[in-house]
């Protein structure tokens, strides 16, 4: 199985069918101090690429993006986030 890679400066993640039972997409959301969708993932992903940018912001400091740009587990399932978390705003 290749690793399945998602549009340049894109989470693939959002529409990923395991996307609340991810340990990657967990870490991420560690990362963004977000809440979790699930407290306990059970899926290790297999050959997950996370990237990682780091950021100039206003003011002379630094922010730090994280983001899975290709995973060898991923299986699409468009809107997958959305419909776990209905009404709020996809992660950027």
């Amino acid at each position: 199985m290749g690793v399945w890679r998602g549009l340049a400066g894109m989470c693939i993640c959002v529409d990923c069918r395991w996307v609340d039972r991810c340990q990657a997409y967990h870490a991420v959301e560690r990362q963004h101090a977000v809440p979790h969708l699930c407290a306990h993932p059970d899926i290790q992903p297999d050959q997950p690429r996370i990237h990682v940018q780091v950021l100039d912001l206003p003011d002379g400091a630094v922010g730090v993006e994280w983001d899975v740009r290709a995973c060898a587990s991923f299986l699409v399932d468009p809107g997958r986030w959305q419909r776990l978390r209905p009404g709020e705003p996809l992660p950027v």
